[in-house]
């Protein structure tokens, strides 16, 4: 009898037999985002994506991570929530233009592929992805051993959006004395999670994350593990009613507002307008962490601003559920952002 001869890239730590299995998974999970513009999907060279019902299209794309959020999944084995985290960071970054999101890639780079890691991240993504009515067109899973340990991952998302040219938001529309309106975060979202490993100290003590907290109401690791929300649907039921919008996610409202307004207009928050999650002011007290500092670092309750003409405040309001007035627009030429 021959012998079979010895898979030495096996040895050398990578299992193409694996590989080949888990594209297969991961096809299949992804077919049920799919719709009839989807040519193509996982298991080519490229996903093939039919643009179609557009007079004249404008492309909007962008890639986040979930940052160190990640050490989370590892330590609660709950790793369907992080990929639901970074379709719904990507996607809410292609919004704020006033784009619709059409398709989704992820590229998950692990020491040594695992099966359930790896099915559990990618059934996450294709959720938020039906969710979002955005095809889970793509990716790529690459075991590297030498690079990352066996039970080490990081991973990347990918969206493209479109929108029609003339229905690209404008904040240069904005003037002083427009109207902010918050629509709330989930919780933590994506960011910060440095921070509250260090105050919680959770890599000394992994315990604490299954303790049941009577502040939350439940342990620390279900409030911090609570998805990154998606703004799709929100955000398409004010279309054309606001001028701009911002995506509040690490940097919190003073780092990200100037991304949304023009040269000359800063904005002014009343933090009593809206309910801060107790989650930050535990991390706030526990750490004691400045309030300059935790409004830089977090969303602090608002993960979506809506910039609008004070006319169109109420429709808003009653469009989107638990919406706040949380502000205005001020003239400031270093476009200062007041809380």
């Amino acid at each position: 009898m021959s012998k079979h001869p010895v898979d030495k890239y096996k040895l050398a730590g990578v299992d193409r037999n694996s590989a080949e299995q888990i594209k297969i998974s991961l096809a299949n999970i992804a077919k049920s985002s799919h719709g009839k513009e989807v040519l193509s999907g996982i298991g080519g060279f490229g996903g093939l994506y039919k643009l179609a019902s557009y007079t004249n299209p404008v492309l909007v794309s962008s890639t986040d991570g979930v940052g160190t959020k990640l050490l989370l999944g590892k330590l609660t084995g709950n790793y369907k929530n992080l990929g639901i985290d970074l379709v719904n960071a990507c996607l809410n970054d292609v919004i704020v233009s006033g784009a619709t999101p059409i398709f989704f890639l992820d590229y998950i780079a692990i020491g040594k592929i695992d099966q359930t890691i790896i099915n559990q991240l990618v059934s996450g993504m294709n959720l938020a992805c039906e969710d979002a009515g955005c095809a889970l067109i793509g990716g790529e899973t690459a075991e590297m051993p030498g690079i990352y340990d066996d039970d080490d991952f990081d991973m990347a998302g990918f969206v493209v959006g479109v929108a029609e040219e003339d229905e690209l938001l404008n904040p240069n529309a904005i003037n002083a004395g427009d109207s902010l309106v918050g629509i709330p975060s989930s919780g933590i979202h994506t960011n910060g999670f440095s921070l509250i490993r260090k105050v919680f100290d959770i890599e000394n003590d992994h315990t604490i994350l299954s303790k049941y907290s009577d502040t939350l109401g439940r342990t620390l690791a279900e409030e911090i593990s609570e998805p990154h929300r998606s703004y799709v649907k929100e955000t398409d039921l004010i279309r054309g009613k606001v001028k701009s919008l911002a995506h509040i996610t690490g940097g919190g409202l003073i780092e990200n507002m100037p991304r949304a307004l023009p040269k000359g207009i800063g904005a002014k928050f009343d933090q009593q307008s809206w309910d801060v999650p107790v989650i930050f002011d535990l991390i706030k007290s526990e750490g004691n962490v400045s309030f300059i500092e935790m409004n830089r670092v977090f969303n602090m309750g608002l993960g979506m601003i809506a910039i609008c003409d004070s006319s169109n405040v109420d429709y808003i309001l009653e469009s989107i559920p638990n919406s706040k007035l949380v502000g205005e627009t001020i003239a400031s030429t270093e476009s200062e952002i007041l809380i």
